[in-house]
């Protein structure tokens, strides 16, 4: 298992040291063997060296990608009944069944080093959105981690779109939020939750490369830290993180800071 497309590579990634597995408390398991029955077992590859280039910060960091050993499972079985049946022109459907969370690694990582947890957004982090703030504060969050003296990491999860609810959901709710709903509301009018985010794999990923030491990350929402706490991290500091606040945001933000996001009025001032 874990590669779907040719086992011999998955064999030369562990004896590469290139592919590990551990459990939600951050423990190595055997990649060999299968996962424990209900467990949290994620799968981890790299380190790959990726030159990376955005407005703040130019630089080359390590990235590792990760993945819950049960969806592996799930992919496995499709790619195998895709090859089976010659139907390999469809192994695009694969992605639907994966969420593969990242890891980057910036600069030497020590003690306390500087995290950011960091939710998905197609719109802000790739198309620039000026709606939220989502791409400003991954921008800033990679270049305040780079010239930070003890480095730090960057966990990037890719299931958190729109606060947990779906890039789908996510468009509707900014039609509601044009007709004069807040971000909180317009998850409201679609029986959805205010943030369904789960930040268990986050926890995982965190207690592998950082173990229980002191860690400072830059998140202004308490229920980031409480979520966190949870899990077991009982020496985290938390960083003000505040980035290109301006006309189509600050309605958002205001917002966030209501519902209990740690902002004042001079941080969103702009």
């Amino acid at each position: 298992m874990f590669t779907y497309l040719n086992p011999a590579v998955r064999t030369q990634l562990i004896s590469d040291g290139k592919l590990v597995r551990f459990d939600s408390d951050g423990h190595a398991l055997d990649p060999h063997a299968d996962a424990p029955h209900g467990s949290t077992a994620i799968n981890l590859i790299g380190p790959i060296p990726l030159p990376i280039s955005l407005p703040s910060i130019e630089t080359t960091v390590q990235w590792y990608a990760a993945v819950r050993s049960s969806e592996l499972c799930q992919v496995e079985a499709l790619a195998n009944d895709l090859n089976e049946d010659n139907k390999q022109h469809l192994f695009a459907h694969l992605v639907s069944s994966m969420a593969v969370n990242c890891v980057l690694a910036i600069g030497n990582p020590g003690d306390n080093p500087l995290v950011r947890v960091h939710s998905n957004c197609l719109t802000g982090d790739v198309f620039g959105s000026q709606r939220c703030d989502c791409g400003p504060q991954l921008d800033a969050a990679l270049a305040r981690i780079h010239a930070d003296p003890a480095g730090g990491y960057l966990v990037y999860m890719s299931g958190h779109e729109g606060r947990g609810i779906g890039l789908w959901a996510k468009a509707a709710t900014y039609l509601l939020q044009d007709a004069g709903e807040d971000t909180y509301q317009a998850n409201r009018s679609l029986g959805l939750p205010d943030d369904s985010r789960d930040f268990s794999d986050a926890a995982a990923l965190l207690k592998y490369f950082v173990g229980n030491k002191p860690l400072r990350l830059q998140t202004n929402n308490p229920k980031k830290l409480k979520d966190l706490a949870d899990f077991g991290f009982e020496h985290i500091t938390a960083v003000k993180h505040v980035a290109s606040v301006g006309e189509w945001n600050r309605k958002y933000l205001s917002a966030k800071r209501n519902w209990g996001h740690r902002l004042d009025d001079e941080d969103l001032s702009g």
